[in-house]
């Protein structure tokens, strides 16, 4: 019995090194199976509450603290785990009852020394479990200025994007503003600004999943949404101007459905991997001309109609909706236009354009 105590013991102890250490030391998507159960476990819950909710701002109410409290669950959990795997280890070196072993444990494990047994063959277990229960927690501490960094380093961009395209951001409505503003010289930057955040959002939420959990501070925003909204935007755009430059297009499309099939991979969410352009979307052609209705209200210039440009937007849209319908439901994520179904029969919210105040002369 003693032996089996030992081997269990040891067992948890170097399951839990390796969990941390994978989580928090080693720069690379972590697949620690104990992570992944605190997730679902602190999920659940919240994600029934948010079920009831009726709202998009009260889901996000209820939805919100649950990213945050997972961290806090996984450190207690790795923590429960070296009390129990130390514990084990003592009782079967030292025949003491598991009881008090626990005790010892967990008097080592937190550095308050007012268990120990004064016995010499607990010394060793108890100086490594003295060390492992601050290294743990320091490097917890230590993840978290990374993880709120990439977290506000996401958010920037998103808000940002509150201006060019309301909220909740569709693709329709950026290309919409742009023409009622007249600066359409300048979605170019806005597309190679989002290649970029799409590259530092497949790093950073590979290496930390718990990112994806993470909301906006607003309700109606949301890094998700926002993504499908620039790439609509830019599939759009490839369908209904093909003589305007395409380079910062392209690459805002490639980068982002690449960012999102690195999420589906992390998150174990099947995907086709050479999609047809022919294949049907959930995204109706009634929909889209909802959209091209939009862009067409404002000025936007379209150089094919919508007839012609529907196989075109097809073609690209294909690459990464059924991911991003499922994502955009995963999070419940505020239900925007041609972003997909929620959880819930949430009504969809549809950004209103800003009126144009210029004086009639300048119009």
């Amino acid at each position: 019995m003693r032996v089996l105590m030992g081997v269990l013991g040891a067992a948890l102890v170097l399951s839990g090194f390796s969990s941390v250490v994978s989580n928090l030391v080693v720069p690379r998507p972590s697949r620690s199976r104990f992570t992944r159960f605190v997730h679902d476990a602190v999920r659940r819950p919240f994600q029934l509450a948010a079920d009831t909710r009726s709202t998009p701002e009260g889901k996000d109410r209820t939805l919100a603290p649950m990213a945050p409290l997972t961290l806090v669950a996984v450190l207690i959990g790795w923590l429960l785990q070296f009390l129990l795997g130390y514990g084990l280890l003592e009782a079967a070196l030292s025949g003491l009852p598991l009881r008090k072993a626990l005790v010892e444990a967990g008097s080592s494990l937190l550095t308050l020394g007012f268990a120990s047994s004064n016995r010499e063959s607990l010394n060793a277990i108890d100086f490594c479990a003295a060390a492992t229960g601050p290294v743990t927690i320091g490097l917890q501490v230590g993840y978290l200025p990374a993880l709120y960094g990439a977290y506000q380093s996401r958010e920037i961009e998103v808000t940002l994007l509150e201006a060019r395209a309301g909220v909740p951001p569709w693709g329709p409505e950026i290309l919409a503003r742009y023409a009622q503003a007249e600066l359409l010289d300048g979605l170019d930057e806005l597309f190679r600004n989002w290649e970029r955040w799409s590259a530092a959002v497949s790093e950073s939420h590979t290496t930390y999943p718990i990112l994806i959990q993470f909301r906006s501070p607003k309700a109606n925003r949301n890094w998700l949404v926002a993504l499908v909204a620039v790439m609509d935007a830019a599939a759009l755009r490839l369908a209904f101007n093909p003589s305007q430059p395409q380079y910062a297009v392209r690459m805002a499309l490639r980068a982002g459905f690449v960012c999102l099939r690195d999420l589906a991979d992390i998150r174990g969410i099947s995907y086709n991997h050479d999609p047809h352009p022919d294949d049907a979307l959930l995204l109706t052609y009634e929909d889209f001309l909802q959209g091209v209705a939009r862009m067409s209200l404002q000025g936007y210039r379209m150089e094919r109609t919508p007839e012609q440009a529907w196989p075109h937007f097809r073609g690209w849209r294909v690459n990464y909706e059924a991911i991003a319908h499922r994502l955009a439901r995963d999070i419940d994520a505020v239900p925007a236009p041609w972003s997909g179904a929620r959880r819930t029969g949430t009504p969809v919210r549809t950004p209103v354009t800003p009126a144009d105040r210029r004086p009639p002369a300048d119009n």
